[in-house]
């Protein structure tokens, strides 16, 4: 080894980045995509991500819609320790900068400001045992999730909890998806139940410090994403994308509202154990997923029900493909549009 660092050191600027060059083409250098985010100075302005843009863009034509609220309810049995579990709280915010942070507009553009300091006051709603206990618990969490937020002046979450009884309790979550995805919910149910009981218990403090915080990922995002390299993404979904038709092929039992309304509505259904072996087999001799053999059983279904032989699917994903990003509650995920073209005499396998 050491001969190896006398041999480098030895080299000429010239033969240098030769040897640069071949570690290049060969992959064996570290690039922009592998590189460290690097953590940014708080004075600059920051950028929101283009996720995060295109729900502020939404709120500024909708304020007053909760189209992007979303409730994260916790039932919590067992003798309460309130004062513990708003020290959980208070921590986890202080952790995560984006959820003290608000989204107000300058010179026409969004920008995130972050607040130094955030602390909650959990108010407890007594909601005693009657018959009409469980109508009021729905209808109280309801106007939770419903009450819009401020993204110019935040906070964007808000925390009540309720009490059924001595022993069981009710924790409601309420935030904007402008600060979290479906990802951030496991990260932040399972700091809170680790700062809860580090906290009850005496223990020492139980999280590892996080690389970086979401702003220097919008940073990140936004330095990468440009000139060249975001033509060169628009330019592939354009070719992907192309005569992919606006409207929906499926037959619709009533005309469109001429405003949207989303009040959409998820089917849910579960299959069983013997049917579920065969899918995974199938898709084990087939050289696929079972996410793409059930995707494709679903192109199928929509095309006998449309006709139309020319397809494209909204797809949620993660989008959490870096190690500096997986322990941040952010808002990550994105819709990856998934298109099937094919005919009459196509296969399944085909698909």
């Amino acid at each position: 080894m050491n001969d190896i660092k006398k041999r480098l050191a030895n080299l000429s600027p010239k033969q240098r980045e030769q040897v640069l060059e071949k570690l290049r083409q060969q992959q064996l250098l570290p690039t922009v995509e592998s590189q460290a985010i690097p953590v940014i100075s708080r004075e600059q302005e920051i950028p929101l991500s283009y996720s995060q843009e295109m729900m502020w863009f939404w709120h500024q034509l909708l304020p007053e819609n909760p189209l992007y609220n979303g409730m994260l309810s916790l039932s919590l049995e067992g003798i309460l320790n309130v004062s513990a579990l708003e020290q959980s709280l208070n921590e986890i915010i202080r952790r995560h900068e984006n959820l003290r942070t608000s989204f107000p507009d300058k010179d026409g553009k969004p920008v995130q400001v972050i607040s130094p300091v955030v602390n909650i006051n959990l108010p407890i709603v007594e909601l005693p045992s009657s018959p009409e206990q469980a109508a009021k618990l729905k209808q109280l969490a309801t106007t939770e999730a419903e009450k819009p937020f401020d993204l110019e002046t935040g906070p964007v979450l808000r925390v009540t909890i309720v009490r059924l009884s001595p022993e069981t309790h009710i924790l409601m979550l309420t935030m904007h998806h402008i600060i979290y995805d479906g990802w951030s919910i496991g990260i932040l149910a399972s700091e809170l139940c680790t700062l809860y009981e580090a906290y009850t218990q005496g223990k020492p403090y139980p999280l590892s410090k996080l690389p970086i915080q979401y702003a220097d990922y919008a940073h990140w995002q936004r330095q990468k994403l440009t000139g060249k390299v975001l033509e060169k993404h628009l330019s592939y979904w354009r070719e992907k994308l192309a005569g992919v038709s606006p409207v929906s092929p499926l037959p619709k039992d009533r005309p469109r509202p001429e405003v949207q309304s989303f009040q959409g509505g998820a089917e849910k259904f579960q299959l069983n154990q013997n049917l579920t072996q065969k899918l995974t087999q199938l898709s084990q001799e087939s050289g696929a997923t079972l996410f793409m053999t059930l995707l494709s059983a679903f192109f199928v279904l929509l095309y006998r029900y449309s006709g139309e032989s020319d397809l494209v699917v909204g797809s949620a994903i993660a989008n959490r493909n870096r190690v500096e990003i997986e322990s941040l509650i952010g808002m990550f995920a994105n819709v990856l549009a998934l298109r099937s073209q094919f005919s009459d005499d196509s296969s399944f396998t085909d698909l």
